[in-house]
């Protein structure tokens, strides 16, 4: 496929422990095309973030180790085979990256022009004085107002929204390729959410930059992405277009994600439909689907062996015992698709 940008095939990743192996990402499969934006989202230690660091060669080592699998950028480059120094040259100029909390990810002892320009410097080869004309035009870019006075002020002196911008602004400097977003959104307030959500939109129509936002929020989703993959302890359980995600799910963990999502035709009374249980240990993951304990719908194949992915349509691929031929034939919940 010409197009795509990234390719993510059979990638394992382990964290080792003193209590033992931790199997974090366990066969994850996914690519990425180019100017598309993609979705990954699953609850909280699904392996959403710890795919993204591994994208970018983040993961600490050790404790943690990619076991298998392989990531390729631009159809020919493994940057699980690259040497530190070769993963820097890409890692800031091809591949930038978001953190969730700006607070902790910039450097409060350097300016945020500093943070800025030090990219430009060492990829683009910049002047200082270039660098610099290039991180204000940068603050313009991510609507910082008055630039050319901010570019000399410290991260403590800039809101939650504003840190944002500016890490949005460092990550794009280079003009990278590919962008990773790991929930930019999580610790700022709606209105900033869709100021970070509209910038973002805005600023892949502009440069073209493929990106991949981690989330668990799909109202994030449904505003930006064009594809989604959707994942549960450790390995990727559908994928698919927005539409075929929201409006024709086939995975029941999938389904119980969309129903917990507060709607905004329901009454001010109605409950929230949780995911009953907890997410298995992966310590020692099941033999059998990883969401098997929780499903209402699991059978005894369900809880023996993993399922393989099978095509719904083109794009559309779901991991479940559901899908075969032999399974009795199951309704998904109404509130389901019909948002």
């Amino acid at each position: 496929m010409k197009d795509v940008i990234l390719e993510v095939k059979d990638l394992e990743v382990s964290f080792d422990t003193y209590a033992g192996e931790v199997k974090a990402v366990r066969g994850v499969n996914f690519n990425l095309r180019k100017g598309e934006a993609l979705a990954i989202v699953g609850e909280s230690g699904c392996g959403k973030s710890v795919t993204a660091q591994t994208i970018m060669r983040l993961i600490p080592t050790p404790p943690g180790r990619i076991k298998n699998g392989q990531i390729l950028f631009e159809g020919k480059t493994d940057i699980v085979k690259l040497s530190d120094k070769e993963m820097e040259e890409i890692r800031g100029s091809e591949m930038g990256m978001i953190f969730q909390d700006p607070m902790t990810s910039l450097n409060p002892t350097m300016t945020i022009g500093k943070q800025i320009t030090e990219g430009l410097i060492k990829h683009q080869g910049y002047s200082k004085d270039q660098a610099n004309e290039r991180a204000i035009e940068m603050l313009k870019l991510v609507g910082i107002p008055n630039p050319e006075a901010r570019i000399n002020q410290y991260p403590h002196q800039f809101s939650g929204g504003m840190r944002q911008r500016v890490m949005i602004a460092v990550a794009l400097a280079c003009n990278p390729k590919l962008l990773i977003a790991d929930e930019p959104t999580t610790a700022l307030d709606v209105t900033i959410q869709a100021q970070i959500i509209d910038l973002m939109k805005d600023l892949q129509n502009k440069i073209d930059t493929s990106i991949i936002i981690i989330t668990h929020d799909l109202g994030v989703v449904a505003d930006i992405a064009q594809r989604v993959v959707v994942m549960y302890a450790g390995k990727v359980v559908e994928q698919g277009a927005v539409r075929d995600i929201f409006y024709d799910p086939k995975h029941p963990y999938t389904w119980g994600l969309l129903r917990s999502v507060p709607r905004l035709h329901d009454d001010s009374d109605a409950e929230l439909v949780p995911i009953e249980g907890t997410p298995p240990d992966l310590f020692a993951p099941p033999k059998g689907c990883g969401f098997a304990a929780r499903c209402p719908y699991a059978m005894q194949v369900c809880l023996e062996h993993d399922p393989q992915h099978s095509s719904i349509n083109e794009g559309h691929s779901v991991a479940c015992w559901l899908t075969n031929p032999m399974a009795p034939k199951v309704d998904r919940p109404v509130e389901v698709g019909e948002r």
